[in-house]
């Protein structure tokens, strides 16, 4: 089965066009703007309404309030939501209620009880990102090269599809896919030469080496 890859924060056109050509199942847009990749509103517009069909638009926020998913959803054509904040359940559960679309819950794990959390998404989350933990004071909650021991996640099973994130590069993406089972892979610095500058040849070798 093929290893399905998300490229997150993408910020060009050019990004989209290398993402599509990769073989990218999913691209991310950033709404967050502490990070080096985040887009303003008619930018994200622009570049989910240039990515090509098939290639499902995924968008990223921190803890957004119904006013900020309002702009975003009523001007960006999207196929996903992603909660990378510390949404609670049950506003997993409303955000699904009052958006329709499907909605990712990104959860940091460090331990076994990280993993038993992200367990109580499972019923409300239509997919779950499992990602690294960020350091205490960390500004952004993803996209800060961390990974973290893939082997808390052996024997483990999920009742929804769930995403390996955290520290992923080209260089180690089949490693994590042996190691975790992952068949979903998310990547942001892992394919950048700079904070927020994407490289084509990068997301073209994640892709290939995740299915490696």
């Amino acid at each position: 089965m093929k290893v399905r890859a998300k490229l997150c924060g993408l910020t060009t056109p050019d990004d989209i066009d290398a993402a599509a050509a990769a073989g990218a199942a999913y691209i991310g847009l950033v709404f967050f703007e502490k990070s080096p990749r985040n887009v303003a509103i008619e930018t994200a517009r622009s570049l989910a309404i240039h990515a090509p069909a098939g290639l499902a638009k995924v968008a990223l926020v921190v803890n957004a309030d119904d006013a900020a998913l309002d702009r975003v959803t009523d001007r960006v054509p999207l196929d996903m939501l992603q909660l990378h904040g510390s949404e609670s359940p049950q506003r997993v559960a409303a955000v699904k209620a009052r958006y329709g679309l499907p909605v990712m819950k990104a959860l940091g794990i460090a331990s076994r009880a990280d993993v038993a959390r992200a367990q109580l998404y499972s019923g409300v989350a239509d997919q779950l990102l499992l990602d690294a933990k960020p350091p205490e004071g960390e500004a952004l909650p993803g996209g800060n090269g961390l990974s973290f021991d893939w082997r808390l996640l052996e024997g483990e099973s999920w009742s929804v599809p769930w995403m390996l994130a955290g520290g992923l590069t080209p260089d180690n993406v089949a490693e994590a896919v042996r190691r975790s089972a992952a068949r979903q892979v998310d990547v942001s610095s892992g394919i950048e030469t700079a904070p927020g500058q994407k490289s084509a040849e990068l997301m073209a070798k994640f892709v290939s080496e995740a299915n490696r």
